[in-house]
């Protein structure tokens, strides 16, 4: 029956997928969003692929949509060995690029769109997106919905494109004067989205964004913000008067919980009024500003935790299942 093919590739994707990325849980991974069609003369291929390889050389991985123009540019700045590419079937511009074909398993073809865009959103800590053409708009505003209502903890999202290029200057305009403008997006929800001219722009978003601030552990009422030095005790009534606006109830307290490697790290609580995410996106900038003491437990704000202190991610994991 149609349903059970459904449900059987559905089934296989997920199986393959979780196989793919079950060894390299330790390392943080920056998802390269942009247009297929993006000749290498373009200074935005030139940029994906200046990107790709600083990312590498902080110990990034990269991962693309496998295709052609910006993606096979920033599989090609990363090389094969820290690409992982996830391709779907389509009739024309989806050929898998040679560089994530020369990384072995590290190229998974996905029947359905839909599973596709799950393991981009789980597995991803950061989204960088290059001008594009639709699907490339689909991937951001998809990205952004998932922020925005909370179903994928919270990660940094960089606008990048060339100095000279107004792709991303004039879509913001027209998009915050329309949405803003009418009430249809609260204002602090800019706060979700970065933007960048250069490669090293881009690459220190990204590293700011971990710098104090390690991941999130979501609940239904409540979120936990681990993090990567403890944070003082007599900071915490300015903290509470700053941020006040972002809770449903009770004060921000400091604490301590386990990462979905079962690490116990540092860590902020409080009910949280999820209306306010772009405010909890601001209050993780205002955390990742501050001079706190202590040694960070993270040797680079690449690695999740040390590879042995990684789980299956079957067994836990913040991202959304």
């Amino acid at each position: 029956m149609p349903e059970w093919h459904l449900i059987a590739g559905c089934l296989a994707d997920i199986s393959e997928a979780l196989a793919v990325f079950r060894p390299s849980r330790s390392v943080r991974k920056i998802t390269v969003f942009g247009s297929a069609r993006t000749p290498p003369e373009d200074p935005c291929h030139r940029l994906a692929r200046e990107f790709a390889a600083l990312a590498v050389e902080a110990g990034f991985d990269l991962m693309t949509g496998a295709g052609g123009g910006v993606m096979e540019a920033a599989n090609s700045g990363a090389g094969s060995e820290h690409s992982i590419g996830l391709n779907v079937d389509l009739p024309f511009e989806q050929h898998a690029n040679p560089t994530v074909r020369a990384s072995g398993s590290r190229l998974l073809h996905f029947r359905y769109f839909f599973t596709r865009k799950l393991f981009f959103l789980r597995e991803s800590d950061a989204l960088v997106v290059l001008p594009g053409g639709y699907g490339t708009l689909d991937e951001l505003f998809e990205a952004l919905t998932l922020i925005q209502t909370g179903r994928t903890p919270p990660i940094p999202l960089v606008l990048l494109a060339p100095e000279a290029d107004g792709y991303w200057v004039h879509l913001r305009r027209a998009l915050e004067a329309a949405l803003f403008g009418r009430g249809l997006v609260s204002a602090e929800d800019g706060a979700l989205v970065q933007q960048a001219s250069d490669a090293a722009g881009a690459l220190a978003v990204i590293s700011r964004f971990y710098r104090v601030f390690h991941s999130a552990l979501p609940g239904e009422d409540r979120i936990e913000l681990l993090l990567n030095s403890a944070f003082p005790r007599d900071l915490l009534p300015a903290l509470n008067r700053r941020f006040g606006d972002l809770l449903s109830d009770g004060a921000i307290q400091a604490g301590e919980g386990c990462d979905a490697s079962g690490i116990l790290r540092p860590s902020l609580r409080f009910r949280f009024d999820h209306r306010k995410v772009g405010r909890l996106y601001q209050l993780i900038d205002h955390l990742n500003g501050l001079d706190l003491p202590g040694a960070p437990s993270l040797p680079q704000p690449s690695l999740r935790c040390p590879p042995s202190g990684c789980v299956d991610p079957l067994a836990a994991t913040t991202r959304p299942a």
